[in-house]
């Protein structure tokens, strides 16, 4: 058999693959923030949206068939991929597709991950693929699939889970594998609440990233009677576990090529670790790097000007420390330390924003103090605002997380914008 190095094995595997990205999730661990948009289209990054990842991801493996399943509130969504990612070649058998709920099978809109590509398995039968390639829309991750389906050829797999290692007391959060010796699944739990470690492991778990190769006509097979059953038609909690005793089910470990560490993956579904996954960005050498010209991150890229800092005066100085500036920005004599600003922010004189992510077109003020912030999209903070010192005060007005972190939306500042973005 032909090992998995092979370029030309690799290539042939991906060209037979058709993605699905599951990018229906409303992702309401992220309260306010997933008002408006679908959790895969909130922004990430400066310049990013969430799934974006997913996206390039296939781009740069060469998964160049991919169709994106959305639902709850897309619209956002929508017009990001079509402005950002309608650049490939049909003439070469290449696309992105949009796939939203249509109740093209059922009465009913999707019920469950395994439901969404269910009802769209008479799409997946005109692009005839030999392999499909099953996607969440809302991790950050930079990820080769090819290897993982040439793994999936060579083990003989019906399916194969791609997984990493978790701490065992954030193991309760994901769909938890056991394996035997060769790799092979006997045991997956969703979300429980004491997780298996890991043997000889007692801190870690080995944890499902939601990425799943499927052979077509099993996969057939498989939605056609999970269909027909009770259950809740979602992957984790009903087809893997349930394939288990009748199937080959293989585990990946997703795991850097070259050193064999634990790959970078974060999960930012809730405030807390959206905020931190973003500020981890700032570091010196983070782990995930934005400027890796190997594996680029692509995505629509709205035409603006450089970022501007301006004022040079005693009172009205600004500095900028250990932060991330995107275009469009204008930064006039405020001060700004470990924070992340997207395209178009506007911050005024002898303002303070330490700790914080502030999304596209905000305008904060003159004189506000802002710390372990997220402050989203077209928020006007008038002058002199405080927010992120007085935790009682800042809970009366806005969303407060577990660790201390502070969403502000345009609705809670009684703006109501009623635009869908």
């Amino acid at each position: 058999m032909l090992s998995h190095r092979s370029p030309r094995f690799v290539s042939r595997l991906t060209r037979d693959t058709l993605a699905l990205i599951l990018a229906g999730g409303r992702g309401t661990r992220l309260r306010e923030l997933t008002q408006w948009r679908a959790k895969p289209a909130v922004p990430f990054g400066g310049k990013f949206r969430i799934i974006d990842f997913p996206l390039s991801n296939c781009i740069n493996s060469g998964v160049r068939r991919i169709g994106v399943l959305t639902q709850y509130k897309a619209h956002s969504l929508i017009r990001h991929i079509r402005q950002g990612w309608s650049s490939l070649s049909s003439d070469f058998g290449e696309f992105v597709e949009l796939l939203p709920a249509q109740q093209r099978i059922a009465d009913s809109w999707y019920q469950g991950t395994a439901d969404a590509v269910y009802q769209s398995l008479d799409i997946v039968r005109l692009h005839d693929p030999d392999y499909v390639l099953i996607l969440a829309g809302d991790h950050i991750y930079k990820m080769d699939y090819g290897p993982l389906l040439a793994y999936h050829v060579e083990s003989g797999a019906d399916v194969t889970v791609s997984c990493l290692e978790v701490p065992i007391e954030e193991a309760s959060a994901f769909g938890v594998m056991g394996i035997d010796d060769d790799s092979r699944v006997v045991r997956f739990d969703e979300k429980p609440a004491s997780p298996t470690p890991i043997p000889g492991r007692d801190d870690r778990a080995l944890a499902s990233m939601g990425v799943y190769v499927f052979n077509r006509d099993f996969l057939f097979r498989t939605l056609g009677a999970d269909a027909r059953s009770g259950s809740e038609h979602d992957f984790g909690k009903d087809i893997i576990p349930q394939l288990i005793d009748q199937a080959r089910v293989m585990a990946y470990p997703f795991r850097e090529p070259t050193t064999g560490d634990q790959a970078y993956w974060r999960d930012v579904g809730t405030i807390d670790a959206f905020w931190r996954t973003n500020l981890e960005l700032i570091d010196v050498t983070p782990e995930l790097n934005l400027y890796d010209r190997k594996w680029p991150i692509w995505t629509f890229q709205e035409q603006l000007p450089p970022a501007k800092f301006v004022f040079d005066e005693e009172g009205r100085r600004g500095t900028v420390v250990d932060s991330m500036v995107s275009g469009g920005c204008i930064i006039s004599g405020a001060r700004l330390r470990r924070s992340l600003l997207f395209s178009s922010v506007i911050v005024d004189e002898r303002t303070r924003v330490e700790d914080s992510v502030i999304l596209p077109e905000a305008h904060i003020e003159p004189d506000c103090r802002i710390r372990n912030a997220v402050i989203d999209k077209y928020c006007h903070i008038q002058a002199g605002t405080v927010i992120g010192e007085d935790p009682e005060e800042d809970a009366r007005r806005f969303t407060v997380s577990p660790s201390g972190v502070v969403l502000v939306t345009p609705e809670m500042l009684g703006q109501e914008i009623h635009v869908v973005y």
